[in-house]
């Protein structure tokens, strides 16, 4: 079978020093899929998940809608490929799982598990090189995360919580096709996914869900506003500013990065829900949070020797 033509081309140039924009935008992105794991939940509690998805994504099409022109012909299975992996089957199966497991931090700390698969990828497809120092940040970050969200009654939801592992998965392959397109807009590409990702899930949900007219009109200004967060705040802004780490950086070095977005998720739960406050949250935050420091310390210490 014959490689597709994005696949052979060069990776775009990698800057080894994080910027200070960049290293910004890593606590933005960080900050806003944290909360988002708030205004998921909150969503699908009032709406179909199959179905605020769709409209999520409708909304990000209808806004975006003049760029969708503006993809390089060259381009165009790539972007196709990010808008099905990114859009329709990492956001489909999240919204799924996330409404069918015992609580929020469970979904967080399958969602991650990107992170390994995306590690693994690039190491394999991208040829990126990760030296032992990396990896024990990466395995310190995620065993945080791992701390955070354990639950013994997790098994009682463990279709949700395997929904939200190939939800991990089919992010991790959209990253490293991302990290290999060139020439491609961020919001050109947000476009897309909203283009494709919009309409199929509606379709979805009418094969799937019931009771949607209901739920929209008994919706609560909340809800719509947990859509709006999602499609603005999560797409528009997170998703655009991770895409730009991504054409920038290596995939082994922003990736577990993001690790420190269910830990600020179980700062907004416990000061926006009422959760609790536990030691293993607290012992969990600080393994992530010490491990996401050696991934950049590490990085930034590499940078200097090579300068």
């Amino acid at each position: 079978m014959q490689e597709p033509q994005w696949s052979r081309r060069a990776l775009p140039a990698i800057d080894r020093s994080m910027a200070p924009i960049d290293i910004f935008l890593v606590f933005l992105v960080n900050l806003i899929w944290g909360f988002n794991f708030i205004a998921a939940k909150v969503g699908v509690g009032e709406l179909p998940p199959m179905l605020m998805t769709g409209i999520r994504f409708c909304a990000i099409a209808l806004v975006l809608f003049p760029l969708l022109f503006r993809v390089p012909r060259d381009q165009m299975r790539a972007v196709i490929w990010v808008a099905i992996t990114a859009g329709l089957l990492h956001f489909g199966l999240l919204f799924i799982g996330i409404a069918r497991v015992g609580d929020v931090s469970s979904a967080a700390v399958a969602i991650q598990l990107n992170i390994p698969f995306v590690t693994i990828l690039s190491v394999i497809v991208l040829k990126e090189t990760i030296r032992w120092i990396r990896i024990a940040g990466i395995v310190l970050a995620f065993a945080g995360v791992v701390v955070i969200g354990y639950d013994p009654q997790v098994f009682s939801y463990i279709d949700g919580l395997m929904l939200c592992v190939g939800a991990a998965f089919a992010m991790a392959v959209a990253m490293i096709i991302m990290r290999r397109m060139r020439g491609v807009g961020v919001f050109v590409l947000q476009a897309w996914m909203g283009a494709i990702t919009g309409p199929a899930m509606l379709a979805l949900s009418l094969v799937f869900e019931d009771g949607q007219v209901q739920a929209v009109a008994d919706a609560s200004l909340l809800a719509w506003a947990a859509v709006a967060y999602t499609a603005f705040c999560s797409s528009l802004i997170a998703h655009a500013a991770n895409y730009r780490l991504l054409q920038r950086y290596p995939v082994t070095l922003t990736a577990p990065m993001m690790l420190m977005s269910p830990v600020l998720g179980i700062v907004f739960g416990v000061t926006l829900l009422d959760d609790t406050l536990t030691v293993r949250m607290i012992v969990g935050s600080l393994m992530t949070l010490a491990g996401v420091g050696i991934v950049m310390l590490r990085e930034r210490r590499i940078a200097g020797t090579a300068s």
